[in-house]
């Protein structure tokens, strides 16, 4: 056994795939007949990556795990976890198992978690809960793909707030041991009584697919009750983002003072300045995906790899991934970013 203060789990690379097709600002505003202005001031979108028609999920993270393993052979793997959307290639299928089987990671086994876009943190969270518990579990790659900027009706208002939705992929390949980009604690908050509001309402046993469906436009994301929605979410989101930094970084044994970096989801613009100030960060200790949208879980692993690009983030910062995903769940997982 190790000593306890080796045992540790670390980022050891990060890898992404944008696809070449972009959407802008203008593009956005003339589909859904709102102001250019509120697409880029609001919204905080000047563009974002869209896949080709022939572009999959499973072929953007793939893309993407290459690219995070680099030089790594695939065969040292232990575990493949895929915790992208839940929109792939197939309604009822495993993205992780082909990946694993692509990448010839033959002694892994692949998985997958789904939390939507709040899925990173809690990926996180699982790896290193396994990997710390099981002895012989070293090197785990956790991949994601998204393609949802596909399920995003323009001409429905009551989507408004989803139509930053992107597409790419995101990897990261963890290891046990090493004292390099230290995955600290994470806290999560779930607040189960808005499951019933953003949904795809046809396709799933509740409203099977049919020729109906289609033509109504139902395999498409829909919002119940927006107004409803708004005024029950609205009181309690931006405490639970900060709430869930707070106990993540008191769980690490830090504070908010302590607090280097910011690496959140794509937020709408009020929202991400809303947080800078309330963990006193200037615009130079996070990354704004103005130029990305939201690519689903991945957003954190885009704006890490750009912070690093950009040399943002230095040897010893403590580096909060923060994220929500609709149902409503929140979470914050701290990093002590480079080499101990």
């Amino acid at each position: 056994m190790c000593d306890e203060k080796e045992n540790t789990v670390g980022i050891a690379s990060l890898g992404i795939y944008l696809p070449s097709g972009k959407e802008n600002g203008k593009e956005i505003a003339l589909k859904s007949d709102i102001p250019l202005e509120a697409v880029e001031n609001k919204l905080g979108l000047l563009r974002k990556s869209v896949a080709a028609p022939h572009e999959h999920v499973s072929d953007m993270a793939l893309k993407a795990a290459k690219n995070a393993l680099g030089d790594f052979d695939p065969a040292k793997l232990d575990a493949v976890i895929y915790f992208g959307s839940e929109y792939k290639d197939y309604p009822v299928w495993s993205c992780a198992c082909k990946v694993q089987y692509e990448l010839g990671a033959v002694n892994a086994f692949a998985t997958e978690i789904m939390s939507l876009c709040v899925s990173f943190t809690v990926a996180l969270r699982m790896a290193k809960g396994m990997m710390l518990t099981e002895e012989s579990m070293r090197n785990v790659l956790l991949v994601m793909g998204s393609k949802e900027s596909y399920l995003i009706d323009y001409k429905n208002p009551r989507v408004r707030f989803m139509y930053n939705f992107a597409d790419g992929g995101a990897a990261a390949l963890l290891t046990k041991f090493l004292k390099k980009n230290v995955i600290l604690e994470t806290h999560n908050i779930t607040a189960g009584f808005f499951h019933k509001y953003v949904k795809l309402p046809a396709g799933g046993s509740a409203m099977p697919a049919s020729r109906q469906t289609t033509d109504a436009g139902l395999h498409m994301l829909e919002l119940t009750a927006p107004e409803e929605m708004k005024e029950h979410l609205d009181p309690v989101s931006f405490k639970n983002f900060v709430t869930v930094v707070e106990k993540a970084l008191e769980k690490s044994g830090k504070t908010t003072r302590d607090l280097n970096f910011l690496a959140p989801i794509h937020l709408k613009r009020s929202l991400y300045h809303d947080l800078l100030q309330a963990f006193r960060l200037n615009p130079n200790q996070s990354f704004y995906l103005e130029n990305y949208g939201h690519i689903q879980s991945g957003d954190q692993i885009i704006v890490l790899t750009e912070a690093e690009r950009r040399g943002l983030i230095k040897d010893g910062d403590i580096i909060a991934l923060l994220a929500a995903g609709t149902g409503y769940t929140w979470g914050a997982t701290i990093i002590q970013w480079g080499n101990l």
